[in-house]
């Protein structure tokens, strides 16, 4: 009765804890993010089998051996039980075994620079992380946007991430993997939305004082004619993203709005994510040339 009342009462707990994350990564619809769930779940599971008997003995114990049980049989010689040693390296070693080939088996499987296997050809989205906000490039449609993020359910995309400021770290939740964004480097991820639906998305990475405010959405489409809608309506209202635009939006500011850019320049990604290299090059070639830098820009 007792082992009754207890398992009633932890599946009503387990749904009360499930139904509370809606929206988080408990509540996948995306093949990366149900994927995910399935092995924090296997995870989970595998290490209860030794914290549950470990909570267990710890009360029982206690209560077994608790002041007054004088009936109780004390052998202050034994030390030692082949038995007991068996199960306390033996359980865990095949845990750990265990835990070992699944985390080899998804490290591959859920690779983020790895594209998705999918009959559709993945949207390509260029995405850079600003202080305080997010600016995503669609190369293929020559728009961009900020804070707000679009693609059809049911179709594979492919990102390139990189950052103009601080490191942050590009997540949604719901689809799945996060991964960071670094000034001068670039960082890939594919997701997928399996149904369509508006998702938060945010940065996983403190990275000053707007970092509160720092969210989009991303928004799966119903079907690819409401995407095309959403890209016509950008090139419709949006302004021009270029190099001069680009260093007004990249100003500092908190709990930006959404904003549109309706044309964007060819390599406006390309630039964002060089302009630090071309820095370090410029100060490499000024050490090997042997040249101070006010000599080398007198020269110049």
């Amino acid at each position: 009765m007792l082992i009754s009342n207890l398992s009633k009462a932890a599946t009503a707990a387990s749904f009360m804890v499930l139904t509370g994350c809606e929206g988080g990564v408990l509540d996948p619809k995306g093949q990366v993010g149900i994927d995910e769930k399935q092995l924090i779940i296997v995870a989970t599971l595998l290490m209860l089998i030794v914290v549950l008997p470990v909570i267990f003995m710890t009360l029982y114990f206690a209560w077994k051996y608790r002041e007054g049980r004088d009936h109780e049989i004390y052998t202050p010689k034994w030390a030692h039980s082949n038995k007991i040693e068996t199960v306390v390296w033996a359980v865990p070693i095949i845990i750990i075994i265990i835990l070992g080939v699944i985390t080899w088996k998804s490290t591959h499987d859920l690779d983020p620079y790895t594209p998705l296997e999918h009959e559709r050809d993945h949207i390509n989205v260029e995405v850079v992380s600003l202080d305080w906000k997010w600016l995503f490039i669609y190369p293929d449609y020559g728009v961009a946007s900020v804070n707000e993020l679009a693609f059809p359910a049911n179709v594979p995309v492919a990102f390139k991430i990189t950052s103009d400021t601080a490191m942050n770290s590009f997540f949604i939740p719901q689809l799945g993997s996060q991964i960071y964004s670094m000034a001068g480097m670039q960082t890939k991820l594919h997701l997928i939305a399996n149904e369509p639906g508006t998702f938060d998305g945010i940065s996983a990475n403190y990275s000053g004082e707007g970092f509160a405010g720092m969210k989009f959405k991303a928004i799966a489409t119903n079907t690819d004619e409401d995407f095309a809608g959403w890209i016509a309506k950008l090139k419709k209202q949006g302004q021009s993203l270029n190099p001069d635009s680009y260093k007004l939006l990249a100003e500092p500011s908190e709990n930006n709005s959404v904003e549109y850019y309706g044309s964007v320049s060819d390599g406006m990604f390309k630039h964002v994510l060089m302009q630090y290299m071309h820095k370090e090059m410029g100060m490499e070639h000024q050490h090997q040339s042997g040249h101070s830098a006010p000599q080398h820009g007198a020269m110049e």
